[in-house]
């Protein structure tokens, strides 16, 4: 059998899924599995799959793809844009689902060329951040074999035919905040008879946007976000309550503890100082740094550039998006390995590569517009994969 890879793509492009109803993916992915003639297991962690290669003795290596897509409406204007409404692959995990598949295909016909277990995990809800942990608790290395190392990548707004990889903290750690600003709602005409949430909720998002530059040194990233504010119903009503949704991206522990701590300080000061109850303030979602091994990592990255070149394969630095591979491996306290793919049109990028408006220009993972050229992206991804597992294989 031979996978279609093209044919694979477009489809999980057009039908796309959201976090814990990735089911016809999870079943695309299960019957390519089997008709490999590997060995397959659905339903690990709600809806995720794992697919297990036994060829004799040797190490463990786990290789990863995430599943789900977001909540975001395509405008890429593609002929396999997405025909699931309100729902796209925006951050290109049908990518991963797609090279993991072909690597699935290649490594198990190369099986005289390597030793050991290869361990395939088609992770769901990776956008919600309890994908992996998911299927840890689903007794993922009591019901199958406990890797030695745990390697994957993630498609980016990067040329094609380039590499980013970054030993040490690589992806940022991500807490989502939710807050309800509590008010006193009442007629829009008679705003002294009020208080008002909505004036509360305008001064409290503009104080936020002060903790990363006046109080986060210099020398630390970190991101203060605020991705929602929903208030009132209709022009002359003050409403009662306004609610924000926060995100903060951080690579240091204590510098995460200081933004939160201000944070939790601006929203309770700009309530005291409308007069308002105290507001409810709700950690939910997190991420966790995601740290690759350094010597894991340096071995890797020597597999990496035999697929692309010396020269291709960049340290990116550090990247404020965030991930939940890193469970998988802490789970197993075994290495990590997670490197970024690129995918955009490299002549589109060498056009704008010093445009002072690059990053509106060319659209990145989430965009409504975000479309990876998949050739040459998914072949390069698949002989990433390979390689990189061939690298820790017997």
């Amino acid at each position: 059998m031979t996978i279609d890879l093209d044919a694979v793509y477009t489809d999980l492009h057009r039908h796309p899924e959201l976090s814990f109803a990735e089911h016809r993916t999870a079943g695309i992915v299960a019957d390519h599995l089997r008709q490999l003639g590997i060995e397959t297991t659905e339903g690990v962690g709600r809806t995720g799959v794992v697919g297990v290669i036994s060829n004799g003795d040797g190490p463990t290596v786990l290789l990863r793809a995430d599943m789900d897509a977001l909540p975001v409406t395509e405008t890429t204007g593609k002929p396999y844009a997405s025909e699931t409404p309100g729902v796209m692959h925006a951050c290109g995990h049908d990518v991963h689902v797609t090279c993991l598949l072909g690597a699935a295909e290649q490594l198990m016909a190369a099986r005289s060329e390597w030793s050991g277990t290869l361990l395939l995990v088609f992770q769901p809800a990776e956008e919600v951040g309890s994908g992996a942990d998911a299927m840890v608790a689903d007794g993922l290395y009591d019901r199958f074999p406990k890797p030695d190392i745990v390697l994957g990548q993630h498609v980016c707004p990067l040329p094609a035919g380039m590499i980013g990889v970054r030993g040490g903290p690589a992806m940022a750690a991500a807490d989502d905040i939710n807050v309800v600003l509590h008010g006193s709602g009442g007629h829009g005409s008679r705003p002294e008879s009020t208080i008002d949430p909505v004036v509360m909720a305008a001064a409290t998002v503009m104080r936020l946007q002060t903790i990363v530059s006046r109080e986060v040194p210099g020398s630390d990233a970190a991101v203060v976000t605020v991705g929602t504010l929903q208030a009132g119903s209709k022009n002359n009503i003050i409403p009662s309550e306004a609610r924000l949704g926060l995100n903060v991206r951080t690579f240091d522990e204590g510098i995460r503890e200081r933004i939160v701590s201000s944070i939790r300080r601006i929203i309770n000061a700009e309530a005291q100082a409308s007069g308002a109850p105290e507001p409810d303030i709700e950690m939910a979602n997190g991420f966790a740094v995601t740290v690759n091994d350094p010597e894991a990592t340096e071995k890797t990255v020597a597999a990496l550039r035999t697929v692309v070149g010396d020269d291709k394969v960049i340290d990116p630095g550090p990247v404020t998006g965030s991930e939940d591979v890193g469970a998988l491996a802490t789970a197993a306290g075994v290495p990590l390995v997670y490197w970024l793919l690129g995918g955009e049109d490299p002549a589109k990028f060498a056009a704008v590569v010093t445009d002072s408006l690059m990053d509106k220009t060319i659209p990145a993972n989430h965009s409504p517009d975000y479309a990876p050229l998949p050739d040459p992206t998914l072949g390069l991804g698949v002989r990433a994969l390979v390689a990189a597992a061939r690298t820790w294989l017997g």
